[in-house]
């Protein structure tokens, strides 16, 4: 079974083969195509999969390629995990929100909506080449903004299509572990957009759980996001969010927070991966041992800001050790093997909630089979998270919109529309920015 990975030149790249390496059963990968536009970065990565692999029997061969049509010839599931403008890119979204007060993170916000206008272009052209080379291949969107760039695929590719994420099953691991419970024998009530849900239940032998933990403030303060939002907040949401929803909750905290820091994330991540792929350029360097140095830095910075502006403290051990690759995996056997697996993903709706329409694209709990992802039914969001919801897919159906059409005053209408935007001036100079940091976006008129 070939796995093409988009994006292949990229550092979490080890993740997924690592991963692979584990599979031994039938049916498993034994080929990965690694796709990159950046040959310096697949000979680094393709130099640090080649010390995973050595002296594991029958380990997934694997090759290089610039050419994106040959890469997705023959493939049977296709990883999209590209970064349209680099951390370069990032890091001037970031930079361009900061200097008009309002958020730039690469998901949330006017840096989310930056990066969903210079990716859905690309996304779309990926699957309308998946659906010529590869029809019957399984695409598995992790490219950010993850739930925008599936609803982008989406209409190309229908189901086959699936976007993942590992904050969901982060957050789930992290109340199970301090409920005393197993995270693989809990159901997690979780519910919303990519980087915009909320656990409202986690079951145990059919009983919920989240009352006990709700209800018991040494237990919210023993894990990440009960430090971050707060036992009061938690109490009163009656729901643990995801991390990213401190972006919106404690929006100032956060603006004010990143505005101090020395370096934004990307403007870190920038600089840490140039380092990282700088020191692969000596054929001598050890590729493995550099790459495990440099990851365990950047997990270790994740979220730092809302961390400190929050006074959460550092990240656990546990939370160290990744999860997208495990999920990817997951979904993978699931498909190819028909092996049933419960997984939270990015999917379209198909009328679990019923305030979006058939083909929005959610996150929730599925079933998986041969067949694909099947979001189960869920009880309805309460009318806060509802209206929340509602409002972040507007902006990003406009999103879609401007990305279709090239129209900058639809471009302007995203970003006004977002719920962390104070301004339809702001929208105008937002749009005027990014326009002049990024090539990519030339196509606004």
């Amino acid at each position: 079974m070939r796995l093409t990975i988009l994006g292949g030149g990229g550092f979490r790249v080890p993740l997924v083969y690592g991963a692979l390496l584990g599979d031994r059963a039938e049916g498993r990968v034994t080929e990965v195509v690694l796709h990159d536009l950046d040959t310096g970065r697949l000979s680094a990565v393709t130099r640090v999969l080649a010390e995973q692999a050595a002296g594991v029997p029958d380990a997934p061969a694997v090759r290089a390629t610039t050419d994106l049509d040959e890469a997705l010839s023959g493939a049977d599931f296709v990883f999209s995990a590209i970064r349209v403008g680099g951390l370069e890119g990032r890091a001037n979204d970031e930079r361009v929100a900061l200097e008009e007060g309002v958020l730039g993170q690469e998901t949330v916000g006017a840096g989310g909506i930056a990066y969903g206008l210079r990716t859905v272009p690309v996304a779309v052209d990926i699957a309308r080449r998946v659906a010529r080379l590869a029809p019957d291949a399984w695409l598995i969107n992790f490219t950010n903004p993850a739930g925008l760039v599936t609803e982008a695929m989406s209409r190309h590719l229908g189901d086959r299509v699936i976007g993942i994420c590992d904050s969901p099953v982060g957050l789930g691991r992290r109340i199970a572990r301090v409920l005393g419970a197993d995270p693989r024998e809990a159901w997690i009530d979780y519910v919303g957009l990519n980087h915009l849900g909320w656990v409202r239940g986690l079951r145990v032998a059919g009983r919920d759980q989240l009352p006990r933990l709700l209800d018991d403030p040494e237990l919210l303060g023993s894990f990440e996001e009960g430090r971050l939002f707060g036992a009061e907040w938690l109490r009163s949401l009656g729901a643990v969010p995801n991390e990213y929803l401190h972006y919106y909750y404690f929006n100032r905290e956060a603006v004010h927070a990143y505005q101090r820091a020395e370096k934004t994330r990307g403007a870190f991540l920038r600089d840490q991966q140039a380092r990282f792929y700088e020191e692969l350029r000596d054929p001598d360097a050890p590729a493995l041992a550099a790459w495990m140095r440099t990851r365990a830095e950047r997990e270790a910075t994740y979220m730092a800001e809302n961390r400190e502006a929050a006074g959460a403290g550092e990240r656990e051990a546990d939370d160290l050790s990744g999860g997208y690759e495990k999920v990817a995996l997951a979904l993978m056997r699931a498909i190819a093997r028909d092996e049933r697996a419960t997984l939270i993903l990015n999917v379209r709706n198909r009328g679990t909630l019923s305030a979006l329409d058939a083909d929005a694209v959610i996150e929730v709990p599925c079933l998986v089979d041969a067949g694909g992802a099947h979001p189960f039914s869920v009880d309805p969001l309460p009318g806060h998270a509802t209206g929340l919801v509602c409002a972040v897919k507007a902006v990003e159906r406009e999103v879609l919109a401007a990305a279709e059409s090239g129209s900058r005053a639809t471009a302007v209408k995203a970003f006004a529309l977002h719920p962390l935007v104070d301004s339809v001036n702001v929208a105008r100079r937002l749009v005027e920015g990014y326009t002049r940091v990024h090539p990519g976006l030339a196509y606004l008129g």
